[in-house]
């Protein structure tokens, strides 16, 4: 439903996710274009994306639409992402313990589709692609 729309004005859609939090239930979309997306983008993803959800209706339950940017802290979610991560600061999970952590954080030094390098301090930690749960780039303070 989305795709063409955001192909055709420039942005990216990095995420989409539907959860409920308490009573409610929440369809997220973020996206994102080169230098930034501003509140006015977002509305005009929302109003498309309204007018579709309206005429296919293919959720079931009541929910409440929300468009947004990723943030900051932006989600590493397709293997362009983290090749754009490349000398950021990146806070990783996996799925099981690499060298006695299932958390990192530090600078994605590289990245090849098979393995994560991360330097935390003076050291370099190697992560398997593979075993990576989540990602996201970090504000470091």
């Amino acid at each position: 439903m989305l795709k063409d729309f955001i192909e055709q004005n420039g942005f990216e859609l990095v995420d989409i996710e539907y959860v409920k939090e308490g009573s409610n239930w929440f369809l997220r979309v973020y996206a994102d274009k080169e230098g930034g997306i501003d509140i006015d983008d977002c509305g005009r993803i929302s109003e498309y994306l309204s007018v579709q959800l309206d005429e296919k209706d293919p959720i079931a339950d009541a929910y409440f639409l929300e468009v947004s940017s990723p943030g900051a802290e932006r989600p590493l979610k397709k293997t362009q992402d983290y090749y754009k991560a490349v000398n950021s600061h990146v806070f990783v999970t996996t799925y099981e313990q690499i060298e006695d952590s299932k958390e990192f954080e530090g600078l994605l030094v590289s990245f090849d589709e098979q393995d994560l390098i991360i330097e935390i301090g003076k050291k370099k930690v190697t992560i398997p692609f593979t075993k990576v749960a989540s990602a996201r780039l970090a504000i470091v303070f």
